[in-house]
């Protein structure tokens, strides 16, 4: 059971999430907040598998509960969900290292395959945003493709190879089918990655994987 947490300060907001995840039988709403503040002490009470945050909501915004969740709870998958798909919110909520940022303009009900894959260790974009984070790299300058393609050399042959999956946004288990390993054995991989190269989240390595020429910007 994947134990969820909902924050937003629209009640029918809330309710409308709820009705859509309580369709799974697999997912569990466990909290409804209103604001960010809430929602840490709510994680602290009834310790959620995922946090899903409104951006704009009084007291504390859902970027700034992200960046805390994230910071003192690793093992918490925190998603995004909003209206407001402004480049200045991908960005920080990529800095934060968030699992998924979704609008709430989408299909509803690719939240719930949304939650289940950032579970299985994939990271979820609303395809709106991931053509906005593309079109921005792709006008980027050749010196960041230079930097990215420098900072590989640290992989080893087998962590590039992870590298690239995670820049297609496979989860841990089919990148495991893929390379024929364990989903352990990915888990380390994976660290060793983010750690060689100084990323705190997969999407972070997925843009590298994109600087470094190692996916198309489809």
């Amino acid at each position: 059971m994947i134990r969820v947490l909902i924050a937003d300060d629209q009640p029918l907001v809330r309710a409308g999430l709820r009705t859509v995840l309580s369709a799974d039988p697999g997912i569990e709403v466990v909290a409804e907040v209103a604001d960010g503040r809430e929602a840490l002490a709510a994680v602290e009470r009834v310790r959620p598998d995922v946090a899903l945050l409104d951006i704009r909501m009084p007291g504390m915004d859902g970027l700034t509960a992200a960046e805390s969740l994230r910071a003192g709870h690793p093992a918490l998958r925190v998603m995004i969900i909003t209206t407001f798909g402004e480049d200045r919110y991908i960005a920080r909520a990529i800095d934060a290292g968030v699992h998924g940022f979704l609008l709430k303009s989408d299909d509803p009900y690719e939240l719930i395959g949304g939650i289940k894959a950032a579970m299985n260790g994939g990271t979820v974009l609303a395809p709106a945003v991931a053509h906005r984070i593309v079109r921005v790299l792709h006008g980027g300058e050749l010196r960041d493709r230079l930097e990215a393609r420098s900072g590989m050399e640290a992989l080893t042959p087998r962590e590039r190879e992870v590298l690239a999956l995670l820049g297609a946004g496979l989860p841990n288990a089919e990148i495991g089918r893929r390379l024929h390993l364990a989903e352990g054995t990915v888990k380390i991989h994976v660290s060793a990655v983010l750690g060689k190269l100084n990323l705190t989240s997969r999407v972070q390595a997925a843009i590298y994987a994109y600087r470094a020429g190692l996916i198309p910007p489809s």
